[in-house]
């Protein structure tokens, strides 16, 4: 049984056919066609590779050139940085949510800046990973995704890494229109609109209570697009391959979201 429908595997076909005739590729010159390949790609999400190579008899590393190229393929679908905002204006949603996630990996003690701190570390989550930033509608559907950055760094710093991230939010951020975000935000609370923090020794007076309050409501449901990224395509839960490709499986599993569901925005 395949975690999605006939349709997203026929979608994943396509796509594949056309990267075929794209490259050349002659006819009866690869082990599998493009519908099993589809559908090896789709069985990652919850089988192991191995187990994949050996339903379909190619060799492991075969399996994960088909892998590979699909991913890279469904990937490219994923709508851009300005395609999403535009997405989110069209559809007259009066806010957004960003929120950074954790994609687990079984990849440690890789070394990284600075010397002797493990680049892909988490210390939040106490885990090895990587941080992908995601925008979010108000109902918790997922409109875009980040390329990966290192686990061992603050959703701040990741959201300054991807240098049109913040420019564009800035952008779209209006007096009618706002992005929500916690308060690993709150080093760019003039773009992201944060939960007032507890004074040190004081307390929050009852307006600002009430501004977390409609805060915390209203930012909820972004959590939930993490969530649905997550379960559509379950090789999120823990990524075996290289981390630096953590960046293009969630973009192709929020293809894959978008085409499950039928929608965008």
């Amino acid at each position: 049984m395949l975690p999605v429908r006939l349709q997203t595997v026929v979608f994943v076909c396509r796509l594949l056919t056309a990267e075929r005739a794209r490259r050349g590729t002659r006819t009866g010159t690869r082990k599998l066609d493009c519908f099993t390949q589809a559908v090896l790609i789709l069985r990652w999400s919850g089988t192991r590779l191995r187990q994949l190579a050996a339903d379909t008899t190619i060799g492991k590393s075969t399996a994960y050139a088909y892998l590979h190229e699909g991913i890279e393929v469904i990937a490219a679908q994923a709508p851009s940085l300005a395609g999403a905002l535009l997405a989110a204006k069209m559809a007259a949603h009066p806010h957004m949510i960003i929120d950074g996630t954790l994609i687990e990996t079984d990849r440690c003690q890789t070394p990284g800046p600075p010397p002797g701190v493990d680049l892909w570390w988490s210390g939040k989550h106490d885990n090895h990973g990587g941080n992908v930033q995601v925008l979010n509608a108000p109902d918790g559907r997922p409109l875009w995704t980040s390329d990966v950055r290192p686990g061992r760094e603050h959703d701040t710093t990741c959201l300054r890494a991807h240098t049109e991230l913040l420019p564009s939010i800035h952008a779209w951020v209006s007096e009618d229109l706002t992005t929500l975000g916690d308060l690993g935000y709150e080093g760019e609370a003039d773009t992201i609109t944060v939960p007032i923090k507890k004074p040190q020794g004081g307390k929050l007076t009852e307006d600002q209570k009430a501004h977390n309050r409609d805060h915390s409501r209203k930012r909820g449901p972004g959590e939930r697009g993490n969530s649905l990224l997550k379960m559509t395509f379950k090789a999120l839960h823990i990524v075996s391959v290289n981390p630096w490709d953590i960046g293009d499986i969630t973009r192709a599993a929020l293809v894959l979201l978008h085409i499950e569901f039928g929608r965008t925005t």
